[in-house]
């Protein structure tokens, strides 16, 4: 059967993460439904990852199969963007090799965690309200031991079936955006685990506050504990922002 990648993106609010689940709105069985509905046979989709509930995308890639070559992909893509709702936007289907994995495939993913440390009636429900007196360059700092890491047992979701913590991030840095008090930090490594960012941005956080040192930090990653390290911070401020492949491009 032909294989197909989508290419869209969704804001995270009003899904129970990207996997479905029993009882649960997610964008996987939300997109399911109406690609069910539009090819008229039921089609399953894997995608590149699995975002957790209220994360966001700004480029997700997923995968399908159909019985049957799609003559008029773009018609395809219309007939989603009429069913999925305005929180999901699909931008495109394209023919891939009938083995290409969107998952297993990609050789990087990037996530971003917006925050601002200046009150906005605007911008709530899309960034972290952060304290003035955070210390970027400190974070930025600690953040520089992630690019040494391997091991990210630390900043792991317990109970999980990962068959290994070992991450490799190539870029970890808080960017300031504009002079209103907007900073963004951009992640990058080849995978990600569940709830890692979230996890390794609180931790930061920390460092930020002053209520952990920057070796402490390092102590944080060495000691493999998810106990040690800081809280898993509100996953309405963080996006998954690109996933890159060696034979797709989203553009």
């Amino acid at each position: 059967m032909p294989r197909y990648f989508m290419h869209l993106s969704y804001r995270g609010a009003p899904f129970h993460g990207w996997q479905s689940q029993p009882n649960a709105i997610s964008v996987q069985s939300t997109l399911e439904d109406a690609l069910g509905k539009v090819l008229r046979c039921p089609t399953k989709i894997v995608g590149a990852g699995r975002t957790d509930t209220g994360v966001n995308a700004r480029m997700m890639v997923a995968h399908f199969d159909s019985e049957t070559a799609i003559a008029d992909p773009e018609a395809v893509v219309r007939g989603l963007n009429s069913i999925v709702g305005r929180d999901i936007a699909v931008y495109s289907i394209r023919q891939v090799a009938d083995d290409a994995h969107a998952r297993f495939d990609a050789t990087s993913r990037t996530y971003h965690y917006y925050a601002s440390t200046e009150k906005t009636p605007f911008f709530h429900h899309l960034c972290w309200q952060a304290p003035k007196t955070l210390d970027f360059e400190a974070m930025n700092k600690a953040a520089e031991i992630l690019l040494e890491t391997e091991d990210f047992t630390s900043f792991a979701k317990l109970h999980t079936d990962n068959k290994t913590n070992i991450c490799h991030v190539t870029h970890a840095r808080w960017h300031k955006i504009d002079a209103d008090g907007g900073y963004v930090f951009v992640i990058t490594a080849d995978r990600f685990l569940r709830n890692m960012v979230r996890a390794v941005v609180g931790t930061l956080v920390d460092v930020g506050r002053g209520k952990l040192t920057i070796e402490g930090f390092r102590k944080v990653i060495e000691a493999r504990d998810r106990c040690s390290a800081g809280t898993s911070m509100p996953g309405h401020a963080l996006y998954l922002w690109e996933v890159t492949y060696p034979y797709y491009s989203a553009d």
